[in-house]
């Protein structure tokens, strides 16, 4: 199914129906990238991320990931994609079309750099949108203010150079399509509590976090 604004009011309608939703649930897609980095570096965080969605704002996800290559056709029936690891990340000219024509039609992209993905991210999603540059979005963006209110953006999850976490995002036609958060790890904290040992209230930040990423997603501007 291709992806269009249409079609993202279908998946708008199925995540609202929960009749339909318990016919055909939805699954988050976990973008498999080129380049050596480790798109596999959080195996139990879209899932946390999806029963929390579930139970917070009515969602009906399917609790097992979609494993989605950046040139694959499959990437059209998802809404929304996540993408994390630690290191190098690069698109071929197929996988950049690809994803363009994805994110440009209605989907949605979520990069969570889980320390080392920043000087491979921007020139990657630079080869995506050309015209594009990433854009620092201010406290007041609503992806901040969704089902959960993070007056001060993004929360700082896991410490590695002492800086604040920082939220970009990519605008196409006053859209967001992608959005990149650094220096917070968000993906660690959805992990499963063992993997990381996490204060819970740092992995409850981490999860209404993402949950505000996916109703946003979901609801636009």
């Amino acid at each position: 199914m291709k992806i269009t604004r249409l079609s993202l009011l279908f998946f708008l309608g199925l995540w609202m129906s929960t009749t339909h939703c318990q016919a055909q649930k939805l699954k988050l897609g976990l973008l498999v990238y080129g380049g050596g980095g480790d798109w596999y570096a959080n195996p139990t965080a879209l899932k946390n991320l999806a029963r929390f969605a579930n139970a917070q704002l009515g969602t009906q996800f399917d609790l097992q990931e979609a494993q989605i290559e950046a040139g694959s056709r499959e990437i059209l029936n998802y809404p929304i994609l996540f993408a994390t690891g630690h290191g190098r990340i690069t698109f071929t000219d197929v996988e950049a079309q690809n994803l363009r024509t994805y994110l440009i039609g209605g989907g949605f992209l979520h990069i969570d750099d889980n320390y080392g993905m920043d000087p491979y991210v921007r020139p990657a999603m630079k080869k995506v949108f050309p015209e594009l540059d990433f854009v620092e979005l201010p406290f007041s963006h609503p992806v901040y203010h969704q089902k959960f209110d993070f007056a001060n953006g993004l929360p700082k999850v896991h410490e590695h150079d002492k800086k604040a976490p920082k939220g970009y995002a990519l605008i196409y036609q006053g859209r967001v399509v992608c959005f990149y958060s650094v220096e917070t790890d968000l993906n660690d904290g959805w992990e499963d509590p063992e993997v990381h040992k996490d204060p819970e209230e740092k992995r409850q930040q981490a999860l209404r976090m993402g949950a505000n990423l996916i109703q946003y997603a979901f609801m636009g501007q």
